[in-house]
């Protein structure tokens, strides 16, 4: 079992003329001996957001602190604290933070993305 305190995991700060404000996190992954998936914490600050993208892959969030504005298929929904989403493969979406405090949501993913 591979146990390690949040605040310990080391943050990246997504690069990019798509994306404001956001910072991902592995809390999971093949590094950590997940042979299926892997997890990923966001943090994105205020007025942030993620691009506007879609993918082959499946993936299912878990929002934990904030509020969102999420994107999905040409709709637009407001989420906040333990919500959960379920984005089906090759759907547009976008997630946007549309609260005055940092919106925090867990992205599952599956193992190699």
């Amino acid at each position: 079992m591979h146990v390690l305190p949040f605040e310990d995991i080391q943050g990246k700060a997504i690069e990019s003329d798509e994306v404001e404000g956001v910072t991902m996190r592995v809390a999971a992954g093949p590094d950590q001996g997940a042979p299926n998936f892997t997890m990923r914490v966001f943090t994105v600050k205020p007025g942030g957001h993620t691009p506007h993208h879609h993918h082959p892959y499946e993936h299912e969030i878990f929002f934990h602190q904030g509020t969102a504005e999420v994107f999905y298929e040409g709709e637009t929904k407001r989420i906040g604290p333990g919500g959960v989403a379920y984005v089906a493969p090759d759907a547009d979406h976008q997630i946007r933070n549309i609260g005055d405090d940092d919106l925090v949501f867990v992205c599952v993913v599956p193992k190699g993305i």
